[in-house]
């Protein structure tokens, strides 16, 4: 199967595969005025098996979600049909309103203000705690 290139825009590479609908839900790409091309299952000789979304407008990427989301995605930043830049994703160190708290006594359940925050304690089991309270995420 041969999906076209793209002259500008983002391509997420090295997607989990199966995991690329919860990626194109979260950035919302749907709400999208462009072609947005999800390839599932694609082969990969790192991965065996892998996904890959292609983007064909430039966009401003929260990072911090992918990364939390599937911290082995590849974003490559296209230009004028060829690669300009590309980032490796890993887990952020912190994530902010990306996770919300589940403790009812959180400081964050009474101060609807406040940013739920969380902090990366364990990168081997992918653990984060809530900054203000020290609730495990889920």
């Amino acid at each position: 199967m041969i999906i076209g290139q793209i002259k500008d825009g983002i391509v997420l590479d090295h997607i989990t595969a199966g995991r690329s609908m919860e990626i194109y839900n979260i950035l919302k790409l749907d709400k999208l005025d462009c072609t947005v091309a999800l390839i599932q299952n694609a082969d990969s000789e790192k991965l065996t098996k892998k996904d890959i979304i292609k983007i064909s407008t430039p966009l401003d990427l929260n990072l911090d979600v992918l990364g939390y989301v599937d911290p082995g995605i590849t974003v490559n930043y296209i230009k004028d049909g060829k690669v300009a830049e590309r980032r490796h994703l890993c887990l952020p160190e912190r994530v902010v309103d990306i996770i919300k708290c589940r403790n009812p006594r959180c400081i964050t359940s009474t101060e609807r203000s406040l940013v739920h925050e969380f902090k990366l304690v364990d990168p081997a089991r992918r653990l984060y705690r809530c900054i203000y309270c020290e609730q495990q995420a889920k």
